[in-house]
């Protein structure tokens, strides 16, 4: 039996989706995170060392990171290639490959720093030192963290206005790994990328993105 360990309001949700759209069987293990510092709990530590979210089991096998997910559920289950190129060196291939890595590798980290930068700015901290800190983070929001984000977002509207998924005309496993940042920051974006949009509709209106949903509970996209 594959079982998913999935924390609340994380990307591990995409693993799940991945797992509908291959028609497998699979077991939810769920775990908050805690209410204060929005961490995954102490428990994930005893399913891997470095207690993060997703973790996936299957008869042994234990496979961390969403992109190695990925690959490994395609690798061992989806043996008629529904859900990547066949050619990886095609232009669907190589179109694959980059959005499967650049989202965690390039995109995501200046999401992460803006939630980083935004809770810096509400932390509670010693008057004198508050504005201080909200000045800097504010700096370094608008100076660095939003101009790479724009650029990212730019470049994605791009891909999207001639194609309708991230492969080029085929829905793939890249589509399910682009979600969660174009999810998570669909609301401070709405309205500028009508592609986007359009792509982000797509893939809710999917059986097995809405069953993915159902089975990993409440979700909540931060920006």
């Amino acid at each position: 039996m594959i079982v998913v360990h999935h924390l609340e309001n994380s990307r591990s949700l995409r693993i799940l989706w991945m797992l509908e759209e291959l028609g497998l069987d699979y077991e939810v293990k769920h775990y908050a995170r805690n209410k204060k510092t929005q961490l995954a709990p102490p428990e994930l530590l005893e399913v891997h060392p470095l207690g993060k979210s997703p973790v996936l089991e299957d008869n042994g096998v234990v496979v961390a990171e969403t992109g190695a997910i990925l690959e490994y559920l395609l690798a061992q289950y989806d043996k008629e290639g529904a859900f990547k190129p066949a050619d990886p060196l095609s232009k669907e291939g190589m179109s694959y490959s980059y959005w499967l890595h650049s989202c965690e590798g390039s995109l995501m980290p200046f999401l992460v720093m803006t939630k980083v930068f935004q809770s810096i700015k509400q932390a509670p901290m010693p008057f004198f030192i508050k504005p201080v800190a909200k000045a800097i983070a504010s700096k370094v929001e608008k100076s660095y963290i939003a101009p790479s984000l724009k650029r990212h977002f730019e470049y994605i509207e791009s891909i999207l206005c001639h194609q309708d998924w991230f492969a080029g005309e085929q829905f793939s496993a890249a589509d399910v790994q682009m979600s969660f940042p174009l999810e998570a920051a669909s609301k401070s974006m709405a309205g500028q990328y009508p592609y986007i949009e359009s792509w982000l509709e797509r893939i809710h209106t999917r059986p097995a993105w809405q069953a993915a949903h159902k089975k990993g509970g409440p979700y909540e996209f931060v920006k």
